[in-house]
């Protein structure tokens, strides 16, 4: 398989977007367990706006399309799921700004900014049971595998395989964050939506990367 050292961010976007509409009803019960149960609502219905701005988005420049998304979502996305979806994509635009092209390094860049920025919007970190669980293993990962030289597709499916184990291991962690912190004790036992999410949209990113 050919290595591809610059990144398609209108494909990754546009998996993101699909993913999050397929699995409306899986990320909604999830949600279910011990949240508001909208999570997979407010996600699926965010996305599909952006899929409907699709060609009037300014796709020629990474920065600005990422930004162009982090507004539609904000503006769609309600309860707490916009804010910090919105601010990962507007933190991450601002990591390539001014870039012609995107590499690997460049997208481990963009993640360490959207985690940075879901840190300081929703005061949360690694342990509290959120979608951060996932991500920052999965771009720990992403990182070594990038600096080991892996192709796009490799470097993806070491992301994939390292959001997955750390999602279904949120199960055992009690929930600081969110509507589910107030169950107490009662979060303990199901997996965080969120995180399941970051799993499930890296899974699909990678089964799609190698199929191109």
């Amino acid at each position: 398989m050919k290595t591809r050292s610059i990144i398609d961010t209108e494909f990754v976007v546009r998996s993101i977007a699909e993913t999050a509409i397929e699995n409306e009803e899986a990320f909604c019960e999830l949600d279910s367990v011990v949240g508001d149960g909208d999570f997979g609502y407010s996600l699926a219905r965010g996305f599909e706006k952006v899929l409907e701005e699709w060609d009037v988005f300014d796709r020629t420049d990474s920065s600005i399309f990422l930004k162009s998304i982090a507004h539609t979502i904000t503006s769609r996305i309600g309860g707490t799921s916009g804010p910090l979806w919105g601010t990962a994509f507007l933190r991450a635009s601002t990591a390539v700004r001014g870039r012609d092209a995107v590499g690997g390094a460049d997208v481990v860049a963009m993640l360490r900014a959207a985690i940075a920025g879901i840190k300081d919007r929703g005061k949360s970190d690694v342990g509290d049971k959120t979608l951060l669980d996932a991500l920052v293993p999965a771009t720990d990962a992403l990182e070594v595998a990038v600096a080991q030289g892996s192709s796009f597709e490799k470097a993806l499916d070491e992301a994939a395989k390292a959001a997955r184990v750390a999602a279904d291991a949120t199960s055992s962690l009690q929930a600081r964050r969110g509507r589910a912190s107030y169950t107490g004790e009662r979060s303990i036992g199901s997996p965080d939506a969120g995180a399941v999410a970051v799993a499930i949209i890296l899974e699909r990113l990678t089964v799609e990367a190698r199929a191109r």
